[in-house]
């Protein structure tokens, strides 16, 4: 295994954005793609580990770029300004990641027959607005997502295959709210599943999240569950005709 990892530079309309891609030199040919949708802080170093993990399974990683040029929070209040203007604005948020997934499907190494896009916190909730808008994508994952439907698109009909991974006591994403998640998937014709992790809280496949006041706390256990269920989904979906 030959990791190679690089930034490439894309536009949406005239705002310049820098994705990330890596993937396993000792592969020849063009292999699946998996875009990977970061968490509130920007597309930092945990969303391009990500995408070198991506490239270990033998996929192609783009952790893609929402903000801009690479640019990154310095901590909550930062980030979650970063991050409002896409929570309000969907469709603002759609045509990013559709600028993202142009750019990745322009790789050598893509196989842009074969896509899917995974995400963290926020990015959670962009890997569902993907399928959500119907974007030409095999499957799409959640992880310790944000559930909130968007406003633009009131009757989704989804397409991808959808996997959400979940915190039973993520206060940021409650009971409630992933069971209108799963009447939504239900009414929107998706193939679907949830994997809901007992005592875990939001972000935790984040080794640095340990605020448990806010909600935030990594939980060693159900990192490694869920890693593992995205990989069998993917191999699922990128081996089925």
């Amino acid at each position: 295994m030959s990791i190679i990892a690089n930034t490439v530079n894309y536009l949406d309309g005239d705002t310049l954005l820098e994705g990330y891609f890596a993937y396993d030199d000792a592969i020849t040919g063009q292999r699946p793609l998996v875009i990977i949708h970061h968490a509130w802080a920007g597309r930092d170093e945990f969303a391009m580990q990500k995408a070198r993990q991506i490239a270990g399974l033998g996929y192609l990683g783009f952790a893609a770029d929402m903000y801009g040029q690479g640019l990154t929070g310095s901590g909550p209040e930062e980030n979650a300004k970063l991050m409002q203007p896409f929570i309000q604005d969907r469709a603002k948020l759609q045509q990013r990641q559709q600028a993202a997934l142009a750019a990745a499907k322009l790789l050598p190494w893509a196989d842009s027959n074969r896509a899917a896009a995974i995400g963290f916190c926020f990015g959670g909730l962009c890997a569902l607005d993907f399928a959500r808008s119907g974007a030409d994508l095999r499957g799409v994952v959640a992880f310790h997502g944000l559930f909130t439907p968007p406003a633009n698109i009131p009757h989704p009909k989804i397409k991808a295959k959808v996997l959400v991974l979940h915190g039973h006591a993520d206060p940021m994403a409650t009971p409630e709210q992933l069971l209108a998640l799963q009447t939504e998937l239900t009414q929107a014709g998706a193939d679907w599943q949830t994997h809901v992790y007992g005592h875990t809280l939001h972000a935790f496949t984040n080794p640095a999240a340990n605020d448990r006041n806010f909600g935030t706390v990594y939980q060693a256990d159900a990192d490694r569950r869920s890693w593992q269920a995205m990989a069998n989904f993917l191999s699922e979906i990128f081996n089925s005709p």
